[in-house]
């Protein structure tokens, strides 16, 4: 069981994953080397994952669809079909209206009109109704942060698949891989983080903080959907925030460690100032999600 030092290592890595380890022992009181211990221990014990995610503007995804399915008949050849799609990001069977919902990202509008017409037509669908998101204001999973006017070379890419893989790699290693000195990888990693393109995160393994209670929904706002959903991404229980247009102002999901903090969680999003109708759905079994880091063979120049 994690205890509040390695809860408070897993909170400032998911902030900068490659946060020093003397900046780590600053923040929670112990020594350099217990800290690297811990770190390390939560990295092999599989409690995070230190990668660099991807803006999905570098490589032309910046359109984000939430889909939800209306379904005739079992719903597991759907998530199959859904899980096989380049373009699906998340897929999971819920409890509620529509028994499958699935998030797209795609390069444009074009790209995902054409694949929401492929979707409608899977075996067993009888019908979608589309979020199209405008803002992302949190993602447990992704990057959200602004992308500066940036132009990579292929030593930048080859810099930036590395730390895909290891956010934490040293700029000796990352020298070592791309060939060039330690001061110029340091450079071009520094280059690469501030200009928004990767950011360095420590991804959780829900299970490993107790986050066994999952639940999405979507609402309708009285007011700036903006504002309100800049005041929902404060919740530390809400993993994924975004405002649109379609049948929601809002969506988003919040996860909990057991029922009983996922129905108060809930409470505080349905209390907040702007808020209107709010509908839920409850994630039954997730069939994909893809997570920072992971990216499908042949996706963008890398």
């Amino acid at each position: 069981m994690l205890d509040a030092v390695d809860a408070a290592l897993m909170r400032v890595l998911q902030g900068d994953g490659r946060a020093t380890f003397q900046a780590l022992a600053d923040g929670v009181g112990l020594s350099r080397t217990a800290v690297r211990a811990r770190v390390r221990q939560l990295v092999q014990s599989g409690a995070i994952r230190i990668v660099g995610v991807l803006h999905a503007g570098v490589v032309g995804m910046e359109v984000l669809g939430h889909v939800s399915f209306r379904v005739g008949g079992p719903v597991e050849p759907v998530l199959e079909v859904l899980g096989e799609r380049e373009a699906v990001t998340f897929a999971a069977q819920a409890a509620g209206r529509f028994p499958a919902v699935a998030q797209v990202r795609v390069a444009d509008d074009a790209a995902l009109t054409k694949e929401l017409a492929h979707l409608r037509s899977l075996p067993g669908v009888e019908g979608a109704e589309v979020f199209r998101a405008n803002a992302v204001y949190k993602d447990a999973h992704s990057s959200v942060r602004e992308l500066g006017d940036i132009e990579l070379d292929a030593l930048d890419w080859r810099l930036v698949r590395r730390l895909l893989k290891d956010g934490r790699a040293s700029y000796a290693d990352l020298a070592r891989q791309v060939g060039l000195s330690q001061a110029a990888a340091r450079s071009r990693v520094v280059r690469l983080l501030d200009s928004g393109v990767v950011h360095v995160t420590a991804l959780v393994e829900p299970s490993a903080v107790g986050a066994n209670e999952q639940l999405g929904f979507g609402l309708c706002c009285r007011g700036d959907a903006d504002a309100l959903g800049a005041a929902l991404a404060n919740m530390s229980r809400v993993s994924f925030l975004a405002s649109g247009f379609g049948r929601y102002d809002v969506i988003g999901s919040i996860t909990a460690p057991d029922r009983c903090r996922l129905v108060e969680a809930l409470e505080a999003v349905r209390g907040t100032v702007g808020v209107g109708n709010v509908e839920t759905w409850e994630y039954l079994r997730v069939r994909k999600e893809r997570r920072g880091g992971d990216r499908p063979e042949g996706w963008g120049p890398l």
